[in-house]
């Protein structure tokens, strides 16, 4: 038994070195050194070299030069405006500030030759633009050539000629400059922004504080970008190194099309903080177009003033969604007027194209022909609505705004006063007309006074404010407006609809809900 038990332990012990043996080996194994994986080449970026090489003859320099007085009416502001130096060295942002390391060099320079005196009768602008057209077609940012007196275009291969604005328009900062030449000139097309996705590689190449011909690479950060810079803000936001003086060059995606036209940076600092903004190629293409034709733009206009529907209006029209465009008021004798629609319809759908946001109908009426009949669907009081309307041209829409101006005043109701959510109401008479200056076509109560704390001051009404509906119908006077809150009340609601001429203006009409507890 015992011989037995010694031979199943010797087993025991052979089985356990071998083991250890094993082991050793595998430890020896995994201790050498692994090979490196290979997927180098998987996580190597493509050169962009060859790509940059075939661009950038068509981005161009813009010089532009202008009177003191034109330069110091641009705008200044955290985005990359008008790029204005005046006459002042590359990289010299802010030259009054002692933590500049160029301001001994800048003092210097201006001084040389100027007896002490700094030259402030010139403004000297720089910016960037690319060619579309190999005659001398070139689209830049209107801020970049507004209020110039002269345009020099410097070429990628130091060519410099004098360029001549072909038309420009604010409301997207685009502009259109030509220059003569014999030759053909390289160019760029515009590219499909609308495919462009957030993550895509992007490339900017253009003039940044005078350092022409730089190249800078990035992604697309993100999409539809409002950043309160004109009515048909769609911008394309990147990472790409975006500084003062790229203004107009184009933004490419790696085949080399322009998807954007760089034209506004947020920078507390003055240069690139990684957030860049370029209007979408196909937001350009049509302005750019309608330019390079007719020197000037050519948009739809519908008639109406509109505003967003918030959750507050929302909730007190009992809507699913806030989806849509609220109409607030409807141009005496426009396209709207001519339709039908009403004060308090909601566009949720023109021409075939669904209108999500507000922002959405600008753009998409802006860009239907002048002239066609289209279809549109609006949401009024719960039930959709189907209207053609034939869309006008924006630029006349002033012949007929004040078409209603000389309208008879309406007789006006009794003299009545009522406080309700936080404020005085008061029935419009001649005195208060006359006091708080209420243009005359307006009927319904004045706000006199707002409570410090309440419904009315939560929304920012003032005196001289002017209620004109209140629970989508009319009021004719104070006495209306309690009736209809306390109809609101009573059917269980949580907020009213107002429909306000703020400062007593009928051009600046506009809903506020107000919470009824």
């Amino acid at each position: 038994m015992s011989g037995t038990i010694r031979t199943m332990r010797c087993m025991a012990l052979a089985a356990g070195f071998s083991m250890l043996a094993a082991a050793a080996v595998q430890a020896q194994t995994v201790a050498q050194p692994a090979p490196a994986p290979a997927i180098t080449q998987l996580q190597e970026l493509p050169s962009v070299a060859d790509l940059a090489d075939r661009l950038l003859p068509a981005v161009v320099e813009i010089t532009i030069e202008s009177s003191g007085e034109a330069a110091a009416d641009a705008p200044n502001t955290q985005q990359d405006t008008p790029d204005a130096t005046p006459d002042k060295p590359p990289g010299s942002d802010n030259p009054d500030d002692p933590a500049n390391p160029f301001k001994d060099f800048f003092d210097e320079f201006l001084k040389r030759g100027q007896g002490g005196e700094q030259p402030k009768q010139k403004m000297t602008s720089m910016g960037s633009g690319f060619v579309v057209d190999s005659s001398g077609i070139i689209v830049t940012n209107n801020h970049v050539v507004e209020g110039a007196e002269s345009i020099e275009v410097h070429f990628h291969d130091d060519t410099i000629l004098k360029g001549e604005l072909v038309g420009r328009d604010p409301k997207t900062d685009l502009a259109v400059i030509r220059v003569k030449t014999d030759k053909k000139l390289p160019t760029v097309g515009f590219g499909d922004s609308d495919k462009l996705r957030v993550g895509e590689w992007v490339m900017a190449i253009g003039n940044p504080f005078g350092l022409g011909g730089s190249v800078s690479l990035g992604i697309v950060s993100a999409r539809n970008r409002d950043i309160n810079a004109g009515p048909y803000d769609d911008f394309i936001q990147t990472d790409a190194a975006i500084n003062k003086g790229n203004s107009g060059g184009p933004l490419f995606d790696l085949k080399g099309e322009v998807m954007g036209i760089n034209t506004a940076i947020f920078s507390p600092s003055g240069g690139s903080v990684g957030i860049g903004f370029s209007v979408p190629s196909n937001t350009a293409k049509n302005v750019v177009s309608q330019l390079i034709q007719y020197g000037e733009t050519r948009r739809g206009w519908l008639g109406v003033k509109i505003q967003a529907v918030t959750d507050e209006i929302a909730e007190s029209l009992a809507l699913p969604n806030t989806h849509g465009a609220l109409v607030a008021d409807v141009t005496p004798g426009g396209p709207a007027e001519k339709a039908g629609l009403q004060s308090g319809d909601i566009i949720i759908q023109f021409n075939g194209r669904p209108v999500v946001t507000m922002r959405d109908l600008p753009k998409i009426v802006a860009e239907t022909p002048i002239g066609e009949k289209v279809p549109l669907t609006v949401l009024r009081k719960g039930k959709d609505v189907a209207l053609t309307a034939e869309v006008g041209r924006l630029e006349d829409s002033e012949k007929t705004a004040d078409a209603s101006a000389d309208k008879a005043k309406p007789e006006k109701p009794a003299p009545a006063v009522v406080t309700v959510l936080g404020m005085t109401v008061t029935s419009i008479t001649d005195e208060l007309r006359a006091k708080y200056g209420i243009d005359a076509d307006l009927k319904g109560a004045v706000v006199t006074e707002v409570a410090h704390e309440g419904a009315a001051a939560d929304k920012h009404l003032e005196p001289g404010d002017v209620i004109t509906e209140a629970g989508e119908q009319e009021v004719q006077g104070a006495a209306d407006i309690s009736a209809r809150v306390e109809d609101a009340t009573k059917a269980g609601k949580n907020s009213i609809l107002l429909l306000i001429a703020k400062g007593g203006k009928s051009g600046e009409m506009r809903f506020i809900a107000l919470k009824l507890k």
